[in-house]
């Protein structure tokens, strides 16, 4: 199969090798280096994005084309003898090492001042500064409480600093389990300099240096071959084939990255010598381009960081204009202005939600550690919910679909086509194998094969053991050994006699043995081989075990079979024999594989064997999964179209029904110009189509088809596939393992990487790896991602509810002048005290409905916090609770003897520390001390309402749309841990640490507990009305304003 890439490269138009350029000396230095630096393009003062525009270009190169003679001219060196040190040394400074430059880190002290200062944690900064000028105007003016401010700025920076250690701990414990993946650069590399072969570190090579590699070697540079003997060398981790290429020294395709004689730097050299001149090092490779290619590409801001920042500046909105009006009601009313101005810092102080911050990180991180289990390893805590809100996935095709490993899918023997067992765990295979044509064939797949199985692993499965030898024929050994059992034993017991490897010219491996049977004194010649070539070298086919005439009809049969097998995107094997007739091949005859002394034709063809690199089992059941949950999955891979479709069929990307333009003409039997582009669902797009594409062009495709494959695709393309989608207002996941996918991975807006055949490049671009390389996790993190964006919502909703009960006594306490119903530190202890286990207990709570069979939240209109919420936690909810704490407050001073109409105007008067003969409703004198006892018990009792009546704000929230009695209240043993904890922490504060006087808490009497219960109830029973009417009359005026 040869590697198509056609995509890459325009001529003469990349610019990627920027030199800045300044002043005059450096013009004058460039032209003298010019002749030096033919190879590279130069252009002065360049930007950024035009160097990532460049980049998305196809590759210049010319040194294909050239011969030895130009070659040693242009880099001056000498094909016998190498560079001389001196020379060499000279380039190495000229150049550079030969390393990839390694993508700039964040420094660790910015990450974590990331966690500080981002998002949400602005808001609690603003919130302590302001608390702080509010402490500094009072200590100024002498006010007793000014304290109360000092205080609450302390913890609202502490709650800042000590989430955002939390959030920056959790990024560096998957952070240090990146650093853990081991380094892709060859080490040592053997080079001729000064005629002499040298061992040097790979990072000491410069252009022009000859060098010698072997099977097994990682390739050191981009190379020309000068010499290459039986070379193969395995790309997939620049292209995404599977297939072993073969490297020689011809010139054959005017593409470099066709073209065999240029070898690629840190691909692997699987078997053969070759010896090449280095013409391309470090960040100047083809690697080295991707990966610049992939640090070019900036980092977009997840879906969830977005929704957070819209919230911000709702809260910030809301906080900034009741503050602002009430400063304005206070001046109005006769107050000082600096009285004011702590109106104003109280307001909007005590609307910041101060334990959300952390709730958020909370939630994310308990996600990512259930995720961890099932085997997504989150790199980035906001990564979980992108998964989520993800409508299109992008997913590579070999290694992340499939097994990333050949395997035999079919037979074809006795004119019968038999389907091979093809999942990862293989331990038997079913087809019928009675018949002697099976034995004739199951031999020779044994004995003309060179792959081996590694000694000591007798114990270890069949399909798990390691073997020495290319991927074709490891499949083959592998199927022989699941079906015959010990290969290495019918090989001793065949002894091998002369064998010719399989090479390209002659498209045929064979080998002649001599028998096990002791009666029969013949040789067996077996070949192998590119079926059309071995069966020209037939006359005869075996027929359950009896050789018969192929004829034209038999010959027809053969190509029908083999036509079928192909056109599943299986790699097709012919197999023939011939047993040597013992006259002419007596057990002394000399073989010589070189004159070919022995018959090569007129054999008897046994059958054919197809392979295919296999989907993994767990995929079909995935995709289908994706598509309920209304996810589009596109294949992109650097494979041929026509197994890029067959394996899309078989994993469902492309349904069954489903036809492309060329299905379609093919039924209708017209041109494929003629067919309505609108009727084909399906699509498959090669790259060499998509090169020519304009921007509007492939939006087209992406938006009319729903199934689409991008084939024979370069990293440079899948980048702006991925650009393409994201143009359609999509949120794009992108599934890939090799370098090539790199670019795309980081483009996208979530990258999943895979853990066990990924390339460090793709890990490093990944936002999530998946450990267990399995696609069907995407899906798990997906139902995730979904889950925790409705279990945030309802967390927001639970904890903004209660903010209007903390505003309320404020701007009552201003209008009204009453003595204040709850302070600065009691509003404390409920944001960071009573609701802190609770709202991270809503994120334990199972989804209310499938959540798989809806479609994706679309990132400009589904918020995480919309109007509906906002308008209900605020107006709704937030009042009724306010009413009831309210209550609670006006009961305490009522029962001690302060009706409310004596309360209203007393504000001056009960604050005035001079002030020791106020007489209550009833005539009796209270002093300063006694009235801030009872103030103290009204905070309690405030306290006390508003805790009760968040119980049933949680239970609520458990679900947005269905009834408790659907979910069922015990699902979430969690939330009975919060509404446990909110009342231990009330009973401690009221009764345990009643007596702390810095606490302004009261040990309160039994019956003030239960003034709110009505309301707590009320509440309960009206949003089981809501939640009815929602389920009732869906698509209403109601669910449409009722439903958050």
């Amino acid at each position: 199969m040869s590697l198509d890439l056609d995509c890459y490269m325009e001529p003469k138009t990349s610019d990627i090798y920027s030199v800045e350029i300044h002043g005059t000396q450096d013009l004058e230095k460039t032209d003298k280096e010019d002749e030096e630096e033919k190879y590279k393009d130069l252009k002065g003062n360049k930007k950024k994005s035009k160097k990532t525009d460049d980049l998305k270009k196809e590759l210049d190169l010319d040194d294909h084309k050239l011969s030895k003679e130009e070659l040693e001219e242009k880099y001056t060196t000498s094909i016998s003898k190498g560079l001389t040190s001196a020379r060499a040394a000279e380039i190495l400074a000229r150049d550079g090492p030969n390393a990839l430059t390694p993508p700039k880190s964040t420094p660790e002290i910015i990450k974590f001042l990331k966690q500080m200062v981002g998002g949400f944690s602005i808001l609690l900064w603003v919130g302590a500064l302001l608390c702080w000028i509010a402490f500094g105007i009072q200590i100024a003016q002498g006010v007793a409480s000014a304290f109360d401010n000092l205080y609450l700025g302390v913890v609202l920076a502490l709650v800042v600093i000590l989430t955002g250690i939390f959030a920056y701990y959790q990024e560096a414990k998957s952070t240090n389990i990146m650093a853990s993946f081991s380094k892709m650069i060859p080490q040592q590399a053997l080079v001729i300099r000064d005629g002499e072969k040298k061992e040097v570190p790979a990072e000491q090579l410069v252009v022009g240096d000859l060098v010698e590699i072997k099977g097994g070697d990682r390739i050191p540079a981009d190379i020309r071959l000068i010499f290459a003997q039986g070379c193969k060398v395995d790309n997939s981790s620049l292209t995404g084939e599977s297939e072993p290429q073969s490297r020689s020294c011809d010139f054959t395709h005017e593409n470099p990255l066709e073209t065999k004689n240029i070898a690629f730097y840190s691909t692997t050299c699987l078997e053969g010598t070759a010896t090449g001149m280095v013409i391309n090092t470090g960040d100047r490779t083809i690697i080295g381009r991707i990966a610049s290619l992939a640090s070019g590409v900036g980092n977009e801001k997840t879906p969830i960081a977005i929704e957070i920042e819209h919230f911000v500046h709702i809260v910030a909105g809301v906080a900034v204009s009741i503050g602002v009006l009430f400063f304005i009601i206070a001046v109005s009313m006769k107050y000082k202005v600096l009285d004011s101005i702590i109106f104003l810092i109280g307001i909007i102080v005590a609307n910041v939600p101060e334990g959300l911050l952390a709730t958020v990180t909370v939630s994310l991180s308990l996600t990512a550690k259930r995720m961890a289990k099932k085997n997504c390893l989150v790199k980035n805590l906001e990564a979980v919910e992108t998964l989520g809100s993800t409508s299109i996935i992008c997913s590579d095709k070999t290694g992340t679909l499939t097994q990333n490993r050949m395997t035999v899918a079919h037979l074809w023997f006795d004119d019968q086509i038999y389907s091979a067992d093809t999942s990862e765990e293989q331990t038997t295979q079913s087809f019928d194998q009675s018949s002697q044509s099976w034995e004739a064939l199951s031999k020779i797949v044994t004995l003309c094969n060179r792959a081996e199985f590694k000694p000591g692993q007798e114990n270890v499965p069949v399909m798990k053991r390691v073997v020495v030898g290319d991927a074709s024929e490891t499949a083959l050994l592998k199927f022989a050994e699941v079906i015959l059992g010990d290969v290495m034993g019918i090989r001793k017991r065949n002894r091998k006699l002369a064998e010719i490897p399989f090479n390209s010219t002659n498209k045929f491996q064979l080998s002649i043995h001599e028998t096990e049977d002791p009666n029969d004194k013949r040789f067996l010649l077996v070949m192998k081989g590119a079926p059309e070539r071995i069966l020209e070298r037939c006359s005869t086919i075996m027929i359950n075990g009896e050789e018969q005439p192929l004829d034209r009809e038999r010959a027809e049969a053969f190509q029908t079979a083999y036509m079928e097998l192909g056109g599943l995107g299986e790699r097709v094997l012919g197999f023939c024999h011939l047993y040597l007739p013992e006259d002419e091949f007596p057990d002394t005859y000399p073989f010589d594989t070189d004159s070919m002394n022995f018959p090569t034709s007129n054999l008897c063809f046994v059958g054919l064997l197809s392979m295919i690199d296999p989907p993994r089992s767990t995929v079909p059941d995935a995709v289908s999964k994706c598509r309920s949950a209304g996810i589009k999955v596109i294949m992109v891979t650097g494979d041929h179209p026509i197994t890029a479709k067959a394996i899309a069929k078989s994993v469902g990307i492309i349904s069954a029904n489903s036809e492309t333009v060329e299905d379609i003409a093919k039924r209708l039997n017209i041109p494929v110009e003629q067919v309505n582009k609108q009727d084909a669902r399906a699509a498959v797009i090669n790259g060499m189509e998509l090169k020519d594409m304009t921007t509007e062009q492939l939006d087209e495709i992406l938006i009319n088809h729903s199934e689409i494959v991008f084939a024979r695709t370069s990293p440079q393309q899948k980048l702006i596939i991925v650009e393409g989608c994201q143009r359609q207002d999509a949120v794009v996941a992108v599934t890939g393992d090799g370098v090539n996918d790199s670019p795309a991975l980081k483009k996208a807006d979530i990258g999943i990487a895979m853990g066990i055949a990924g390339s460090d490049a793709a890990k490093n671009a990944a936002d999530m790896i998946l450990l267990d390389d399995n696609f069907a996790s995407i899906v798990t993190g997906v139902e995730e991602g979904r889950l925790i964006f409705d279990n945030l919502k309802k967390t927001i909703a639970y904890t903004l509810t209660k903010n209007i009960a903390e505003l309320c006594p404020f701007l009552i306490y201003i209008i009204a002048s009453i003595p204040l119903p709850i302070g600065t530190i009691t509003i404390l202890f409920i944001d960071l005290g009573t609701d802190i286990i609770p709202s991270v207990a809503l994120a334990y709570e199972k989804a209310e409905s499938d959540i798989m069979n809806r479609r994706p939240r679309h990132k400009k209109k589904d918020r995480l916090v919309n109007e509906q919420l906002a308008v209900y936690s605020y107006l709704q909810i937030g009042i009724l609770q306010s009413v009831g704490a309210f209550l609670a407050y006006f009961t305490v001073y009522a029962e001690q003897g302060w009706l409310p109409n004596t309360l209203l105007g007393l504000r001056v008067n009960w604050e005035d520390d001079y002030y020791n003969d106020i007489e209550d409703s009833y005539g009796q004198e209270w002093t300063r001390y006694q009235r801030t006892y009872l103030q103290w018990s009204g905070y309690t009792a405030f306290f006390v309402s508003i805790t009760i009546q968040q119980v049933a704000d949680l239970i609520i929230r458990k679900t947005r749309r269905n009834s408790l009695f659907q979910q069922g209240l015990l699902r979430n043993k969690v939330i009975w841990v919060g509404i446990f904890s909110q009342i231990t922490i009330a009973l401690i504060l009221c009764y345990g640490l009643g007596s702390v006087t810095a606490l302004n808490f009261t040990p309160l009497r039994v019956q003030y507990w239960f003034v709110a219960m009505p309301y707590a109830i009320l509440i309960w029973v009206y949003d089981e009305i809501r939640k009815l009417f929602i389920r009732q009359y869906p698509g209403s005026w109601w669910d449409k304003n009722m439903y958050y």
